[in-house]
Parts: structure tokens; sequence; C-alpha cells
């Protein structure tokens, strides 16, 4: 059985995207697990539907008010990078509202709705594949799978967006008596669960470099140095789940294919620049048709 993984990482998911595209189009691979976390796991229904278009317009046209509702900072460029300030009227309005985190994400909960219909949610659950998203529990200090087969329609739509809720810069969500966050929290990159279930051959796709490429500036206000923290987290909470994906599928003996950013795409994953992630998008295309030509080469040597 084999197993797609995409990793969380914001705005990078246009990266996955091109990868997967370059997977599913052109190698013709089919995949009975299709796993996400945070920006993962708005890819994979879409890419077990084999709606690659669709995706791909969605990941392509997007801005920072598709995404946020309330969002808790400016965009300024620095150096020629991104960096994100506090926006100090935004964050005191949600604190005044009653908010628990800085910013919202309702906007993406709608986009959802938006892209992915009812009716491509029944034809997902009722064929052969499962489609399964990370999120993780804070009421409960867990990790939770959530699969397409165990949910109608609204609530796993919910489960996508709480998937993709960074906090505290996005909104944390309470439902069935728990608050749930980010899955990337827990597990960034869920290869352990795709092998538990049965995969036998995992492609992963990690949005991050193999190896660090850059040291962080140095924090200039409490917020960016929140971000800089928040970020160490998942670097090494990634780690740690590659790190046990591995050790699981030597013991089940399964293999994994890893498709990591050949190149550092952004410092700051929660700025989506549609420009820059159509640019992404064909990166990771043509970074996967490089990384089979170049795997094709080398069995012929050998």
């Amino acid at each position: 059985m084999r197993a797609l993984i995409i990793s969380g990482g914001g705005s990078k998911g246009a990266f996955a995207g091109g990868v997967a595209q370059y997977l599913i189009e052109d190698l013709h691979k089919d995949y009975d697990f299709y796993l996400g976390t945070s920006t993962g796991s708005l890819l994979v229904s879409h890419l077990a539907l084999k709606e690659v278009e669709k995706i791909k317009e969605a990941y392509t046209s997007v801005n920072q008010n598709s995404i946020f509702s309330n969002c808790p900072f400016k965009i300024k460029k620095r150096f020629g990078e991104d960096t994100i300030l506090i926006n100090h009227f935004n964050v005191l309005r949600n604190f005044l509202k009653g908010s628990k985190t800085f910013g919202e994400s309702k906007n993406l909960r709608k986009l959802i709705g938006e892209f992915f219909t009812e009716e491509e949610f029944e034809k997902l659950k009722s064929g052969p594949k499962e489609i399964i998203v990370t999120v993780s529990n804070l009421s409960l200090n867990t990790v939770e799978y959530k699969s397409i087969n165990e949910f109608e329609y609204e609530d796993f739509c919910d489960w996508i967006w709480i998937s993709c809720n960074y906090i505290p810069f996005m909104s944390l969500v309470r439902k069935n008596g728990c608050e749930y966050a980010d899955g990337g929290f827990a597990a960034m990159v869920p290869i352990e669960e795709a092998i538990k279930r049965g995969a036998t051959h995992v492609d992963a796709i990690i949005l991050h470099t193999e190896t660090p490429l850059y040291n962080r500036l140095p924090a200039r206000s409490p917020f960016t140095a929140l971000t800089n923290l928040f970020s160490f987290m998942m670097d090494r909470i990634e780690y740690q789940n590659i790190k046990i994906g591995k050790y699981e599928a030597r013991f089940k003996d399964a293999t994994i294919n890893f498709y990591y950013t050949p190149t550092l795409l952004t410092t700051n994953s929660l700025v989506f620049n549609k420009e820059k992630m159509k640019e992404w998008w064909q990166v990771g295309y043509n970074y996967a048709k490089t990384k089979e030509i170049d795997s094709q080469e080398i069995q012929k040597d050998e």
C-alpha cells in the first residue's frame, strides 16, 4: 500500500502541490492513503481526486485576506525579505472581542467550503482512498488523526481548517468539548501513522530544506521573538517525526522517498503572496522531475 504525506509549511504548500502534480500526473502514481498536516491537509483531498488544477488555482490566487478574518500583523520588506510586525489595532480589537489569539482565520474556513464541495467529499468517502488530516488536541495533550471515513462533510471541513490553525496567530477552535490547533504542533510529518495504517511505501513531501540554510535575524520585538520561537519548535518536531518515521519504516520493512525543498523558499510561511506561490508551485514540479531523472541515471549506472 502506498501513502502520500505532505508536511506543514504555510504558504510553502504551493511547492508541495507542484511536487505532487508531477508524481500524480507524470509518474501516474496512485496512493491508498493521503495524509496532510496543516497546509498539507488543504492539498490532500483534491490530490486524491486528481483535481490538481483546481487546488493549484486555489494556492496561486490567495492572499492574506483569503486566510485571515483578522490579521494580527503587518508585512514589511527588510533586506529584501518579507517580515511581519504586530498590528496593534487588530490584536487589541481581537482581545476586546474575547478572542484567545492574536488573529482569526475564519476566512480560511469559508475558502475550504468554496473549493472543497460536498459532492467531492461524498465521492472520496465512497471511494477506496483514505484521506487523513492531523490535528492537535490541546485539552487532552494528544495528536489526533481525522479520517474522511469517520465524519460528515461539515465536520471534516472543520478538521481541515483546524489542522491549519497556527496559534496564537490564527483561530483556537473548540470542538467536541476540546480546544484544537494546528496539527504541526504534534505531528508535522505523520510518517509513523501512515506506516501503522499499513503503508509499505511512502512519498513524503517536506516543506523544509534537508539541512539548515540560514540564521534568523535578531528579534526586533516580542512578536518576532515569538514567531522565531515557534519556528524553532516546529523545526525540531519535524526532525523528530522524520527520525521516528525512518525507524518505523525499518521495523515494518517499508520504504520512504523524501522530497525536501531544494532551496530556502521563505523565512516566514505566514505571508501569502500569490505571485511567489505560483513560482513555488513550478519550482516543486521542476524539482520532482529533476529528482526522478537523477534517480533513473543512478539506476542505469548501477
